[in-house]
C-alpha cells in the first residue's frame, strides 16, 4: 500500500504538470522518454528493431518464445506522443506473460502527422505481422488501445486476418471525450486531464472526434474477437472502457473488464514495481497465451464488410 501511495504521487506531481496544453509538445515528448527509463524490463527478453511492412517496430522476444505466435502492440501517449522505447519496459513484461513476442509498432504522432496517419501505419504493419505468423492477436493501452481496436475494425471491413484476441488496457476509444467520468473523475485521476486530452485529440483529428476511425466506440462492432480490458477505477478514461464492454456485449463480442480499485492511469507501466500491474500483465498476458494457442474458428476468420456511421447519441443512454 505505501509503495502504491507513493508511486501515485509520483505520477500526480511527477507526471500531470507535463500533460498540460500550456508545455511544449517537445518538452512533453523529451521528458516522458527519459521518465520511462525508470520502468524496468522483464529478465530474459530480447530488444531488437524489426520492420512490418515498412513500419518500424521493436520486437521483444522473450526466452523460449515459440515460432508463428505473436502480439503486436500499440503504444499510449494521445497520439501525440510515447514511442516502443517508451513502453519497451511494460511490453516486455507482457511478452513474457504471454509466452510470445510482441511488436511494439512505431507509428507516426501528430500534429506532424494528423489521422489517419497512425491508423494507417498500424494497418500496414498488421497486414505484414499477419504474413509472417499464424496466430496473431492485438494489445494497446490508452491511445494505442483505442488505436488497437480500430485496427482490428480495419481488419475486418479490408478482409485482412483477423486477430485471435484484443488485449486493451485504459483504451481511449472516445476522442469527443463524452463519458461522464471526465467530469467524475477530473480530481481523482493523477496522470490525465481533460483538457490535454482535448487538445492531443484536436492534434490528431482536428474537429472529426466522432468519426470511427478515431473514435472507434462509435463503430460497428460486431464479428471482432474476444477482448479483454483492464482500467484503473481512478481515471478519466473509465467511461471509455465502461461504454466499450457494453457496446461489444451488445455487439455479441466477447468481452470482459477487470476494474483496479485505487489504480490509476496506465498503471501497468510499473510492471515489476507494482504487484498490480504485474497482476494486470499477468491476466492479460494469459488471456492472449489462451487465444493465441487455441484453434481459430470459423468465426474467427474477417470478411469484409461496410461500416455503418454510427452517432453518438447511439451510445449515449
Amino acid at each position: 500500500m505505501l509503495i502504491r501511495r507513493a508511486m501515485r504521487q509520483g505520477v500526480r506531481f511527477g507526471l500531470r504538470p507535463v500533460f498540460s496544453s500550456r508545455v511544449p509538445l517537445l518538452v512533453q515528448r523529451s521528458y516522458i522518454a527519459l521518465a520511462a527509463t525508470a520502468f524496468p524490463r522483464a529478465a530474459g527478453t530480447q530488444d531488437v528493431e524489426h520492420y512490418l511492412g515498412g513500419v518500424l517496430s521493436r520486437r521483444m522476444i522473450p526466452a523460449s518464445a515459440p515460432g508463428g505466435m505473436a502480439v503486436m502492440y500499440l503504444h499510449g501517449g494521445g497520439y501525440v506522443l510515447g514511442s516502443p522505447a517508451t513502453h519497451a519496459g511494460l511490453v516486455s513484461h507482457l511478452a513474457r506473460a504471454a509466452g510470445c513476442e510482441c511488436f511494439v509498432v512505431d507509428y507516426r504522432l501528430a500534429p506532424e502527422h494528423p489521422a489517419p496517419a497512425a491508423l494507417d501505419d498500424a494497418v500496414d504493419a498488421w497486414a505484414a505481422l499477419t504474413r509472417s505468423h499464424s496466430a496473431v492477436a492485438l494489445a494497446g493501452d490508452s491511445a494505442g488501445g483505442g488505436l488497437a481496436l480500430a485496427t482490428a475494425i480495419a481488419a475486418r471491413d479490408r478482409g485482412l486476418p483477423a486477430p485471435r484476441a484484443l488485449a486493451l488496457i485504459s483504451p481511449w476509444a472516445d476522442l469527443s471525450l463524452s463519458g461522464l467520468s471526465m467530469t467524475t473523475h477530473a480530481t481523482r485521476d493523477p496522470m490525465l486531464s481533460r483538457d490535454w486530452l482535448a487538445c492531443a485529440a484536436r492534434h490528431y483529428a482536428g474537429s472529426a472526434l466522432t468519426d470511427p476511425r478515431v473514435s472507434p466506440l462509435f463503430a460497428e462492432l460486431g464479428g471482432l474477437p474476444p477482448t479483454c480490458i483492464d482500467v484503473g477505477s481512478e481515471e478519466v478514461l473509465f467511461s471509455d472502457a465502461a461504454r466499450l464492454e457494453g457496446r461489444l456485449r451488445e455487439a455479441g463480442v466477447p468481452v470482459q473488464r477487470q476494474v483496479w480499485n485505487g489504480l490509476w492511469h496506465d498503471f501497468q507501466l510499473h510492471a515489476g514495481q507494482l504487484q498490480e500491474a504485474d497482476s494486470s500483465i499477468a491476466g492479460l498476458g494469459g488471456f492472449l497465451r489462451k487465444a493465441l494457442t487455441q484453434q481459430p474458428t470459423v468465426a474467427d476468420r474477417s470478411q469484409p464488410r461496410e461500416e455503418p456511421q454510427a452517432s453518438p447519441q447511439e451510445i449515449a443512454s
